[in-house]
C-alpha cells in the first residue's frame, strides 16, 4: 500500500502543479497587454466623442444628457501631447441660472463608483454604472443610483486626487451626475495604485454625482 502511494506521488504532484499553473495563466491572461487594451478602450471613446470639446462654463451647460464630450486635462497635457477626459451627463440640470460649480480651492461632497475597463469595481460609495455599461445609462434606474443607505464622500478639488478627478470636478455643477472615462495618463499613470487594486496603465471609468460644495464653517 505504501509503495503504491509513493509510486503515484510524482503523478499527483504533477497534476497539482498543472492545476496551479492553469489558474496562474488564467489570472494573468486577463491583464495581458493591459496597456494596449486600455488605450484601445479610450481610443474607441474618443472616436465616438468626435470633435465635441468643452472649455468654458457655457460649453458645459449646452451639452445635453447622453452626449459624449471631451475636457482637456491641463494638469498633465504638454505642448507635444494633449490628454482629454471623456464625459457624458447621466443627469443634467433643468436650469443653470443659479447653479453652483466648485472652485479649485474648495471641498466637494460626491457619490462615485469606479471601475476598470473590464467592469471590475475598485472603489466607490454607491452601486452605479461602470465601464461596460455604455449605452445603458438611465438616470431613473433606482438600482443604479445613490440610496438613503449610501453616504457621499468629501474631496478637496485640488487635493490628493488624480488629475482627471480634479479637472472634472471644476466643470460639474451641483446636482449633476456624469460618467467619465479617464485615460491612464490622467489617472494613476504607469504605476499600480497605492491600494494595489488598480494596475498600471489603467483607464478608469467613474459614475459621479456631485452633491454639494462643503461650506467653510469659519
Amino acid at each position: 500500500m505504501k509503495k503504491s502511494f509513493f509510486c503515484l506521488l510524482p503523478f499527483l504532484l504533477f497534476a497539482i502543479g498543472a492545476l496551479v499553473s492553469c489558474e496562474e495563466v488564467e489570472e494573468a491572461s486577463e491583464y495581458d497587454n493591459w496597456r494596449e487594451h486600455n488605450e484601445a478602450f479610450i481610443d474607441s471613446i474618443r472616436r465616438e466623442t468626435g470633435e465635441i470639446y468643452v472649455a468654458t462654463e457655457e460649453d458645459v451647460q449646452r451639452v445635453p444628457e447622453g452626449q459624449l464630450f471631451a475636457i482637456r486635462d491641463w494638469q498633465v497635457s504638454t505642448n507635444e501631447n494633449a490628454y482629454y477626459i471623456y464625459c457624458k451627463k447621466i443627469k443634467a440640470l433643468d436650469d443653470y441660472t443659479t447653479a453652483r460649480r466648485p472652485l479649485s480651492t474648495e471641498t466637494v461632497s460626491a457619490y462615485y463608483y469606479g471601475t476598470l475597463i473590464n467592469g471590475l469595481n475598485f472603489d466607490g460609495n454607491f452601486s452605479g454604472y461602470g465601464a461596460t455599461d455604455q449605452g445603458f445609462l438611465d438616470k431613473n434606474d433606482a438600482e443604479k443610483a445613490p440610496t438613503d443607505f449610501d453616504s457621499p464622500a468629501e474631496f478637496d478639488v485640488n487635493g490628493n486626487i488624480i488629475s482627471g478627478w480634479s479637472i472634472v470636478l471644476q466643470y460639474m455643477y451641483v446636482g449633476e451626475r456624469w460618467i467619465v472615462y479617464i485615460p491612464w495618463q490622467c489617472g494613476y499613470g504607469s504605476s499600480r495604485s497605492s491600494s494595489g487594486s488598480i494596475p498600471g496603465y489603467s483607464a478608469l471609468a467613474f459614475d459621479m454625482q456631485l452633491e454639494g460644495v462643503v461650506e467653510d464653517e469659519d
